[in-house]
């Protein structure tokens, strides 16, 4: 487990899917996403087991799966969100309604304690604290993970999360 400084450091990513495009299923889909990592760039540190939970706001669309990686970023957020959105599309990911179901889901949660809004890009992620399939898997790999803005860790924020409370390890 990493300490307090390394997770200052942490570059942190939410993967996520409820549709397996041409894999067995979406786990499998996301191992398949994970080990191109490397290759894109964004070697995997740590990973969180894989989370089962309910689509919201549409629970009669198929379950989500959900885990969180910390990676090596060696540059800077805006291009490690391109390379993510990259990976994505090779994936199939079709950017359409928000929340619709998804063949695969990245997002830069953190990129260190860093605090930015951009077109292209909000530090550290907007909702992520209120989402138990993001903080529940992080706090798994990173419990004492602080959020940069709220100052709460990553288990305080997995215990108070409001949106995903079905959410559990696989």
């Amino acid at each position: 487990m990493a300490g307090a400084a390394d997770l200052d450091e942490a570059v942190i990513v939410a993967l996520g899917s409820n549709l397996a495009g041409g894999y067995a299923s979406s786990e499998a889909l996301l191992e398949a996403a994970l080990a191109g990592f490397a290759q894109a760039g964004l070697p995997v540190v740590s990973r969180s087991s894989w989370w089962v939970s309910t689509a919201w706001p549409d629970p009669l669309k198929p379950e989500y799966r959900n885990g969180v990686v910390l990676v090596e970023a060696p540059l800077g957020p805006e291009e490690t969100i391109r390379t993510l959105f990259n990976i994505e599309a090779q994936f199939g990911r079709r950017r359409g309604a928000a929340n619709d179901s998804r063949t695969l889901d990245l997002d830069l949660i953190a990129f260190g304690r860093q605090v930015r809004t951009t077109p292209e890009l909000t530090l550290p992620h907007p909702r992520a604290h209120e989402r138990l399939f993001v903080m529940g898997p992080l706090a798994q790999v990173a419990p004492g993970w602080r959020h940069p803005v709220l100052g709460a860790t990553a288990a305080e924020l997995a215990a108070r999360a409001s949106v995903g409370r079905d959410a559990h390890p696989a």
